[in-house]
C-alpha cells in the first residue's frame, strides 16, 4: 500500500479559507444588478455633467462643463469641455482630459489649465495660482424626444406590455425589453425610434462596456456603448460600427435613458441582383443629429452581406444588460410623409411618473380628512323647546 503524508491542519485551514474567500466574492459578482442605481457605490455618486461660469479675466466670464466617469480602483476620467457641454449651442469643439483618485466623498481631477475638486452636487475649478474661479454644478439631460409617442400610421415594436412583434425576444419584469431582440416585420425604407439604457459597468473600458447596437435590417449597425465622458471615437456610442464615427459624442452616463431617432433609406437594386443605389442613414442621438445623410457602400462590421432580400432589424445581444423601451418604426413605404423625429409635447416617462406621485402626494390629507370627517360622530341633535 502506497501511504501519502497527510496534509497539515494548517493547509487545509488555508485551501478552505480560499474557497471561501471565492465563493463570497462570485456571490457578491453575481448579486450586483448592472442595470439599477447602485444604493451604496461612492463612485456612482461623482458620475455625471457640471457646468457654469468661470471667471477668465476681471468680469469676464465664459461657460465651462465637465464630464466624470468613474472606473476602477478608485480612479476617474474626465473630459473638460469650453463653451458648455457636447451639444449645447455654446459647445466648442474639442476638449481636455483630466484623471483624478477619489478620496472619500470627493475626487480631485488635475490634467488641465484648471485643478477640478468634484462632490456629487458641484465642481469647484481652481486656477493655476490657487484662487477658486467658479463653480460647476450638477446638470442632468434628458433627450428632446424621450417619451415621443408613435404618429398615425406607425408601427409599434414595443411599449412594455408584450413582445409579441418579435419572433427572439424577452421582456424584463418592469416591462423593459432585454438586449438580443429580433424584429417580426420586416422594412425597406423607415424612421424608428427607440429608447434605450446603459448598464453601468465601471470596471470595464472600451468594447466591454455596455455594448450593443441596433442592426437595420441585420446589416447596418448604430452602435450602442457607454462611451459617456469620452471623445468622440471610432466604434463608440452612435458609430456607424468599425464604418464612421459620429460627428459629435452625445452618449449619457449610464442608467440613464437615451433616444436614438434614424431615417433609414434601403439600397435599391436591379432585376438582376446588381446594386444601383446605397442605403442612406441620418441619425439623432438624443435629439442632436450625429449623422446626415451618410451614404453607406456596404453592410458595416458583423453586418449580414448586402442583398436585394429584406432582413430584421435586430437589438445586438452582446452580453452586456442593455435595456430598451419605446420602440415604434414608421414604415415610409406605406405611410405618408411623417414629421420625423418627434418631438412630444407631452412630457417624458419618469416625469409623467412624477408628477402622478406629486399628485397622489396632494390628494393625500384631501383623502385623509374626508374619512376622518366619515369616521367622526355626529354631533347630537338639540330639541327646540
Amino acid at each position: 500500500m502506497l501511504c501519502l503524508p497527510r496534509p497539515s491542519l494548517t493547509i487545509c485551514l488555508s485551501n478552505l479559507l480560499v474557497l471561501t474567500l471565492v465563493g463570497l466574492l462570485q456571490t457578491s459578482a453575481a448579486a450586483q444588478d448592472l442595470t439599477q442605481v447602485p444604493e451604496k457605490d461612492p463612485m456612482y455618486a461623482l458620475l455625471g455633467e457640471f457646468a457654469g461660469p468661470i471667471a477668465i479675466a476681471e468680469n469676464q466670464y465664459e461657460p465651462l462643463a465637465i464630464q466624470i466617469r468613474p472606473l476602477a480602483d478608485n480612479r476617474f476620467e474626465a473630459l473638460q469641455y469650453s463653451g458648455g457641454l457636447p451639444g449645447q449651442t455654446t459647445h466648442k469643439p474639442g476638449s481636455i482630459k483630466l484623471i483624478g483618485q477619489r478620496s472619500g466623498d470627493f475626487v480631485v481631477l488635475s490634467g488641465g489649465p484648471y485643478a477640478v475638486l468634484a462632490d456629487q452636487r458641484q465642481c469647484i475649478v481652481v486656477n493655476r495660482e490657487g484662487k477658486r474661479i467658479g463653480t460647476l454644478d450638477r446638470v442632468t439631460r434628458t433627450s428632446p424626444t424621450l417619451g415621443a409617442q408613435p404618429p398615425a400610421g406607425a408601427v409599434v415594436l414595443f411599449d412594455g406590455s408584450n413582445t409579441d412583434q418579435f419572433t427572439i425576444a424577452e421582456m424584463t419584469k418592469d416591462g423593459l425589453l432585454k438586449e438580443g431582440a429580433d424584429v417580426k416585420p420586416m422594412f425597406q425604407d423607415f424612421d424608428m425610434h427607440v429608447e434605450f439604457r446603459l448598464p453601468y459597468m465601471p470596471a470595464q473600458i472600451g468594447q466591454k462596456r455596455g455594448n450593443s447596437g441596433c442592426y437595420l435590417q441585420s446589416r447596418y449597425e448604430v452602435q450602442v456603448l457607454d462611451s459617456f465622458a469620452e471623445p468622440t471615437t471610432f466604434n463608440g456610442c452612435g458609430s456607424l460600427y468599425r464604418f464612421k464615427t459620429p460627428d459629435l459624442n452625445m452618449c449619457f452616463p449610464p442608467l440613464q435613458w437615451q433616444a436614438y431617432d434614424i431615417h433609414f433609406t434601403a439600397p435599391r437594386w436591379a432585376a438582376d441582383g446588381s446594386k444601383i443605389r446605397n442605403a442612406r442613414l441620418t441619425v439623432w442621438h438624443n435629439g442632436v443629429k450625429i449623422h446626415d445623410d451618410v451614404e453607406l457602400p456596404n453592410k458595416t462590421g458583423a453586418g449580414k452581406p448586402e442583398e436585394p432580400l429584406l432582413l430584421p432589424t435586430r437589438f445586438q445581444n452582446h452580453s452586456d444588460p442593455v435595456r430598451f423601451r419605446n420602440i415604434w418604426v414608421v414604415d415610409r413605404g406605406l405611410t405618408p410623409a411623417t414629421p420625423f423625429p418627434v418631438f412630444p409635447k407631452a412630457k417624458p416617462v419618469e416625469q409623467k411618473q412624477e408628477a402622478k406621485k406629486q399628485e397622489a402626494k396632494k390628494s393625500e390629507p384631501k383623502k385623509q380628512e374626508a374619512k376622518e370627517q366619515e369616521q367622526a360622530p355626529a354631533e347630537p341633535k338639540t330639541e327646540s323647546k
